[in-house]
């Protein structure tokens, strides 16, 4: 397979997070050869094993959007993004990267029901899982030995991922801090939408969005028929708000993979257009066109109650 055929979803088997962990560990070390990936590894096996319900005083995942694999995707953007902005000069010390990795690994943990929260599932907290997310954050951080100023950091780093959030209020303590944080609110939106499976699990979306009390969406095919819209909205959000940091991710594709595009982009547009066809041609029966949409359906359905 050559470099000009090569997709995002031949690279790295997103569907394992060992995988997952394996890659973004191989990231850390070609950026520092002498660093300790332990500690980062700790992270990921934690936060595998809360989503999988196997840390002590919370339950399990039950929600099938924001779920492992959205945050195994985000941390794979996010250490993407990390290594093209080395590469294309940005002095990043390897804690302030591994800081970066961590914030992306806690970014959704406020999904999470701890064991006394029996209602429901974690898409009630929809609205308020940023919040969720940096109180477990800060408790995760100070049991695991980081500092007070090591979980400050995360936390403006975790605010970044809120779509109404502006950015340039948040007060940073320099200008490598700041560009983690728009590089977690950017990878945070390129790992799910260039996701292979993205159009499928949009259905799984509204149904998150429908118990998290989410205006703006009265059914499945609405939020479908919104999602191209939302598509423009990001991009201008990368611009502006962000700050066009995703124009390093094809620095990382050019020297890890020989690759010279931006995958992450490519497989967004290739997703819109598929999703416009869709839209345009299969409105009635939208369901039979999504890839894979038996399995979504019936994941819907369970969503559904």
């Amino acid at each position: 397979m050559g470099p000009e055929s090569v997709k995002l979803e031949d690279l790295v088997n997103m569907d394992n997070p060992q995988a997952v962990f394996s890659e973004v560990g191989l990231i850390v070390r070609v950026m520092f050869p002498n660093g300790d990936y332990s500690p980062l590894l700790k992270v990921c096996l934690d936060i595998r094993s809360l989503f999988e319900g196997n840390y002590p005083g919370y339950r399990k995942c039950n929600i099938h959007y924001h779920d492992l694999k959205h945050t195994t995707d985000c941390l794979m953007a996010m250490a993407r993004l990390i290594h093209g902005a080395r590469l294309a000069g940005l002095r990043l010390t390897e804690k302030q990267a591994v800081l970066g990795l961590v914030s992306s690994l806690l970014h959704d943990t406020g999904y999470i029901q701890a064991a006394k929260e029996t209602k429901g599932t974690g898409a009630q907290y929809t609205l308020t899982h940023v919040e969720r997310s940096i109180f477990f954050a800060d408790r995760y951080l100070r049991e695991n030995g980081y500092s007070s100023k090591d979980a400050r950091f995360c936390h403006r780093c975790l605010r970044c991922t809120g779509l109404d959030v502006k950015i340039a209020e948040i007060p940073f303590e320099s200008m490598e801090h700041e560009f983690l944080g728009k590089a977690l609110g950017s990878a945070d939106l390129l790992g799910q939408m260039a996701d292979r499976t993205y159009l499928e699990r949009l259905p799984l979306l509204f149904h998150e969005f429908r118990e998290g009390g989410v205006p703006g969406f009265a059914d499945e095919l609405d939020l479908i028929k919104k999602t191209p819209e939302f598509w423009e909205f990001t991009k201008n959000r990368f611009r502006t708000q962000l700050g066009g940091v995703d124009r390093y991710m094809i620095n990382h594709f050019k020297s890890r993979w020989g690759v010279d595009r931006d995958c992450y982009k490519e497989a967004i547009e290739n997703n819109m257009r598929y999703l416009m066809h869709v839209i345009e041609h299969h409105e009635s029966d939208y369901w039979a066109h999504l890839r894979r949409g038996n399995r979504a359906k019936s994941m819907a359905r369970i969503e559904d109650g």
